[in-house]
């Protein structure tokens, strides 16, 4: 379970967790794996780096590294992400007509929330981080994420590189799939303490 931390520096490389509302499967339910691959591109665009990710259909696992975000906390980055997904995949609910999640989603909003014009809770109201200091910790957090898919109750792939929505075949392969990333060992002649 994911506790509100803020997250103390301002770059970094960061292994968070974003989980939608009440472990539903949103991103499945609304086709919108591409919110997250947009939040991703927004996230480049400001010169920060996709180094791994996973997306099962309720939750996100990414490997982030953060330049310096010149006095934003990530935490308010990720929390601006959370909220352009949402406004993606709530429009897709919309246009696919999915009265009885959009429903659930507005049931959960609370009064406090509700005042301030929130009209809809697609993603636990926290997140989960934790800092990567060390090669070896990244690889136990990517042999994590892609090896999400293919345990449990999942069965999404029969292996960790068939999943189409992980970073999973570029390791394996060094094939990039979907989404394009930057492989970590680059990030050790990246000086993420300064801006772009």
């Amino acid at each position: 379970m994911s506790v509100r931390r803020e997250i103390p520096e301002y770059d970094g490389i960061y292994f968070i967790t974003i989980t939608c509302s009440q472990w539903l499967h949103l991103f499945d339910l609304s086709n919108g794996y591409e919110e997250v691959y947009k939040w991703f591109d927004h996230l480049k665009g400001k010169g920060h780096l996709i180094a791994g990710y996973v997306i099962m259909p309720n939750h996100i696992h990414a490997l982030i590294a953060f330049r310096n975000t010149q006095g934003v906390s990530i935490n308010s980055m990720i929390g601006e992400g959370k909220r352009f997904m949402s406004y993606g995949i709530v429009r897709r609910l919309k246009e696919k007509n999915d009265q009885e999640v959009l429903a659930r989603l507005s049931a959960l909003v609370n009064a406090t929330d509700r005042k301030r014009g929130k009209r809809h809770e697609v993603f636990e109201p926290s997140f989960d981080w934790k800092e990567c200091r060390s090669n070896k910790f990244i690889d136990q957090k990517l042999d994590y994420i892609h090896e999400n898919p293919c345990r449990g109750v999942w069965n999404l792939a029969n292996e960790d590189k068939e999943y189409i929505h992980s970073s999973a075949k570029y390791y394996e392969t060094g094939e990039q799939g979907v989404y394009l990333i930057t492989n970590y060992s680059e990030l050790e002649d990246i000086d993420l303490t300064k801006t772009l």
